[in-house]
């Protein structure tokens, strides 16, 4: 029973399918697991034991007759809690949606629920998906499997530990700025991003509808592309077989993305630089300047689109908000429409520009995040340092978001430390054979 939560989930599957898993024991294994875990209560929000348990009994009678919905069919996994659940309390981690109770699923939670997952819970987040690090007061701070004083990475804080900790087989987050990447480069997990409008948002508690993605958190890369397929309500994920890292172009960015960074992520990128060339990568460096001024936007059209969405619910009920990400919301009421348009015009020129500058790459690489996972203890006595480590480890991811990108992190061989791979908008099956033959080189 052990060796099942440890499992990827395509093998726990594959297992399934060959009758040595019986999906009912492997979601009563999860669930026992998570009860007994001593910080339960840190990664899930809410465990839903009735709805996994129908789930997979209906899995288990779709198992014996040989009509499976899909590879992932009786496999358990966790949701983020800005998900909705029909019948099932959805709070985003914010004390301003206490007591919210959706009345059906979010579309992507329809979707794999189709393709016969079994819905495990919600786990804890970010509030309202607004900060990178992870760190929540107001509700809980998940622990971060490679260092226990550390933050866990945000704000899809719980879906990663649910993994991590072996309390889910797969995790769905979401990604504005980096919130599936930074958790799953924080934990040592394979985190993606989808381009945006890939997968549909229908129920899911927006921050920023530009940015907003839907992401994956998962041990392998494989795992990533099942989960995608689910979420899109298909049963013919990316074939992986056969990729390869020879002869594949691939640029390190150059511009913003190694500004300031910290030595041991810095080292761990040259490594797995270093192994991805010996893979047989054509790797070079290159220079993006229209990523200098897309960066100096984005500050103003996150926070502008953000408090636009939120500012009636906040400024009714402010007192019910960790201050630090009231106050990062608020920074965008001082926004004028006119600049909000045409720093948008601006983005899409620079966006623009950087499909040109790329378009002979495979992908793009740099570090997931310039910094390690910040002490909790100082976040929590000191604002200036919860600000600026806030700001530093959503830099990069923040990238991908902005040139409208699908993104792939993948660990390396540091703890705590990820690489990641941008590849043009909705390439997001090229990108997961890039991952996959990237996955092996740096195992």
């Amino acid at each position: 029973m052990q060796d099942w939560l440890r499992m990827s989930a395509g093998d726990l599957g594959r297992d399934i399918a060959a009758g040595r898993i019986d999906p009912l024991d492997l979601t009563r294994g999860f669930l026992a697991a998570i009860d007994g875990h001593p910080m339960r209560d840190r990664i899930y929000a809410r465990v839903t034991p009735e709805r996994a348990l129908a789930e997979a009994g209906a899995a288990q009678e779709r198992a014996r007759a040989g009509r499976r919905l899909s590879l992932l069919d009786g496999v358990p996994i966790s949701w983020k809690d800005s998900f909705d659940t029909g019948g099932i309390a959805t709070e985003a981690g914010s004390g301003l949606l206490k007591g919210r109770v959706p009345e059906q699923d979010a579309v992507v939670l329809r979707n794999a629920t189709a393709m016969g997952t079994i819905c495990l819970g919600k786990t804890h987040m970010s509030e309202l998906a607004f900060s990178g690090l992870g760190y929540n007061p107001s509700t809980a701070t998940p622990p971060n499997i490679t260092d226990a004083e550390a933050a866990p990475g945000g704000s899809s804080s719980g879906a990663a530990a649910s993994v991590a900790f072996d309390l889910a087989a797969c995790a769905v987050g979401s990604d504005t700025g980096g919130s599936v990447r930074v958790p799953a480069a924080w934990n040592d997990l394979i985190g993606l991003k989808t381009t945006s409008g890939r997968l549909d948002l229908g129920g899911v508690v927006p921050l920023c509808l530009k940015f907003d993605t839907i992401g994956p958190l998962t041990r392998t890369v494989e795992d990533a592309a099942l989960m995608l397929a689910v979420l899109e309500g298909s049963n013919c994920p990316a074939d992986l077989r056969g990729s390869s890292l020879k002869g594949r172009h691939l640029a390190i960015l150059q511009t913003v993305a190694l500004d300031d960074i910290r030595e041991a992520p810095r080292t761990a990128f040259d490594k797995a630089v270093d192994r991805l060339a010996d893979a047989g990568a054509v790797v070079t460096n290159v220079a993006l300047p229209a990523l200098d001024e897309a960066m100096e936007l984005s500050g103003a059209l996150y926070t502008a689109e953000a408090y636009g969405l939120w500012r009636d619910k906040i400024e009714a009920n402010p007192d019910a908000m960790f201050p630090s990400i009231r106050d990062r919301f608020r920074q965008g009421r001082g926004t004028a429409g006119a600049d909000y348009v045409a720093g948008w015009a601006a983005l899409e020129a620079a966006r623009t520009a950087w499909g040109r500058a790329t378009a002979g790459f495979d992908a793009v690489l740099c570090p997931t995040a310039p910094n390690l996972p910040p002490n909790l203890e100082r976040l929590r006595t000191d604002n200036e340092y919860y600000i600026s480590e806030n700001l530093l480890t959503l830099r990069n991811t923040r990238i991908g978001n902005l040139m409208g990108v699908t993104a792939l992190t993948l660990p390396t061989a540091t703890p705590g430390c990820g690489i990641t791979l941008m590849a043009r908008p909705f390439g997001e099956t090229a990108l997961l054979r890039l991952g996959a033959a990237a996955e092996q080189a740096l195992a």
